[in-house]
C-alpha cells in the first residue's frame, strides 16, 4: 500500500451524506494543491476553470467543492456537468462486497487503477437484485422483491420506484434497467418467473416494464413455459429485453440454458416469448449477459464435452441477429490464475470494459472490448476471513449528471 486518500462526498444538494474513506492501493493519492487557488481565481474565467476541473479524477471533483465558494459553485453547475460528460471517457468502476448485512464494499476506478471504501445508497443489505446503466443503479429487495430503488451511487441521489402490479412472490426473478443518455429517462423491467403448481417442467413467465416518464408500468399477459424456466439474468440492450431462461427437464441435458427475447417499444401477444428462441453456442456451466455498446454480450462457463456441468474455460460471444460471434476467450494462465474456479461466477461490463471475479475470491480481471486485452486489477483491499466467504461485485458507470 503507497498512498492513502479520502472519498468524500460533498453534495450538489445539502441531502448528500459523506462518503466513506478510500483506500489507494497503485499510484500517488491525487490532491489539489490550495497553493494554486488565489492565481487561478484571480486569472482563470468560470468557463476556462470548468474546462480544467472537468479533467480531475471524479474522486477529485468532490473534494474540490471544498476549496473555497467559487469552486464549490463551479463543480456544481450545469455547464460543468455538459463539460465533465463530454470531455472524459467513462469507464465503469467495479463495485466488490462480500456477503453480509451490510452494503457496504469497494469500487475500482480502472483509470486511476485504485480501490474505494463505498457504501451503496438506499439498500439497506446487500441481499438485493441489482442491475445499472449509463450511470444509475437501480435495487430490488431478495426478500419480498417488491421495494425498487433508482440511484446514483456517486452522488447518492435516489428514488423509491412505484411497485410492480401482480403477485410479488415468484420462483426467480430478473431485473434490468436502460438509461436515455440524450434526455435520461430510463426504463426498468423485472420478470417472474413462477413454477406452475403440480408440474415442474412448466413455469408462468410474466414480464413488467417501468416507464420514468409516466412513473406506470405495463405488464405482458403471462406466458407458460414447458421445459424451460425464467432465471436471475436479463439485459435491455437498444429496446430489446434479453432472458437467460435455464432447462426444466426433459430435454437434451448438455442443452442447459437458452435465450428469449422481448421488444419493450412493442405490445407483445401471448405465446410468443418461445418463438424468439435463441440456442446457446455451446454448452455453458453459467452465462453472464450484459450490454456493451448496445449490443447483446455474454460471459458464459464452457462447459467440458463429457460433464456440461464442469468448468474447462470461459468465453465472450456478442449476438449478431440470432447468431453468436466468439470475440474472446479466457487465456489460461489468467483462467489458472483465479485459483479454484467453480462453475459459477460474476460479470457484468458496460461501455468497453468486462470485469470478471469468482464469487471465492476477491480477484478482479478485466478484458477491454476494444483492445482485447485481459488484465487483473489492483489487489482489493478486503480479504478472506473465513473459507467459505463468499465474494461478489457489479459495475456501473461514474457519472454525475445522471439523476433517478
Amino acid at each position: 500500500m503507497e498512498g492513502e486518500t479520502s472519498w468524500v462526498s460533498h453534495s450538489f444538494h445539502d441531502n448528500v451524506r459523506d462518503m466513506a474513506e478510500v483506500k489507494s492501493f497503485s499510484e500517488r493519492s491525487y490532491e489539489v494543491s490550495t497553493e494554486l487557488t488565489v492565481p487561478i481565481d484571480l486569472i482563470l474565467p468560470d468557463d476556462l476553470l470548468e474546462r480544467i476541473l472537468a479533467y480531475l479524477p471524479i474522486a477529485s471533483i468532490f473534494r474540490v467543492g471544498c476549496v473555497c465558494k467559487r469552486w464549490n459553485e463551479v463543480v456544481s453547475s450545469r455547464r460543468f456537468l455538459w463539460n465533465f460528460t463530454h470531455v472524459r471517457v467513462h469507464r465503469p468502476w467495479y463495485f466488490m462486497f462480500t456477503s453480509s448485512d451490510e452494503p457496504v464494499g469497494y469500487a475500482y476506478d480502472p483509470i486511476l487503477r485504485k480501490w474505494y471504501g463505498f457504501e451503496l445508497p438506499c439498500s439497506g443489505t446487500s441481499s438485493w437484485f441489482i442491475a445499472s446503466s449509463c450511470g444509475l443503479v437501480c435495487f430490488m429487495d431478495n426478500d419480498s422483491r417488491g421495494e425498487l430503488y433508482a440511484c446514483n451511487p456517486i452522488t447518492r441521489h435516489y428514488r423509491k420506484l412505484e411497485k410492480p402490479p401482480g403477485s410479488k412472490f415468484s420462483d426467480y426473478s430478473a431485473l434490468a434497467i436502460s438509461v436515455n443518455k440524450v434526455s435520461h429517462s430510463y426504463s426498468v423491467s423485472v420478470v417472474r418467473s413462477k413454477q406452475v403448481p403440480g408440474n415442474f417442467l412448466q413455469y408462468e413467465v410474466s414480464v413488467h416494464v417501468y416507464d420514468s416518464g409516466t412513473m406506470l408500468w405495463a405488464t405482458t399477459s403471462p406466458e407458460i413455459l414447458t421445459g424451460w424456466r425464467g432465471g436471475e439474468e436479463s439485459v435491455i440492450c437498444d429496446g430489446v429485453l434479453y432472458l437467460l431462461v435455464y432447462s426444466s427437464g426433459g430435454g437434451n441435458p448438455e442443452n442447459r440454458h437458452g435465450l428469449l427475447t422481448y421488444s419493450l417499444f412493442s405490445h407483445l401477444s401471448h405465446g410468443l416469448l418461445m418463438k424468439n428462441f435463441i440456442p446457446m453456442p455451446c454448452p455453458l456451466t453459467c452465462g453472464r449477459l450484459m450490454n456493451v455498446k448496445e449490443k447483446l454480450v455474454m460471459v458464459g462457463g464452457i462447459g467440458k464435452q463429457d460433464r456440461p456441468g464442469i468448468i474447462k474455460g470461459i468465453g465472450i460471444w456478442v449476438l449478431s441477429g440470432k447468431e453468436w460471434q466468439e470475440i474472446g476467450r479466457m487465456p489460461h494462465k489468467f483462467f489458472q490464475g483465479f485459483g479454484e474456479f467453480d462453475d459459477v461466477f460474476a460479470s457484468s461490463g458496460t461501455g468497453d470494459l468486462i470485469y470478471i471475479q469468482s464469487y471465492g475470491a476477491p480477484a478482479l480481471l478485466s478484458f477491454d472490448f476494444n483492445q482485447k486485452q485481459w488484465k487483473w486489477s489492483q489487489k482489493c483491499p478486503v480479504t478472506k476471513r473465513f473459507p467459505l466467504q463468499l465474494f461478489t461485485g457489479f459495475c456501473f458507470e461514474p457519472r454525475l449528471e445522471i439523476a433517478p
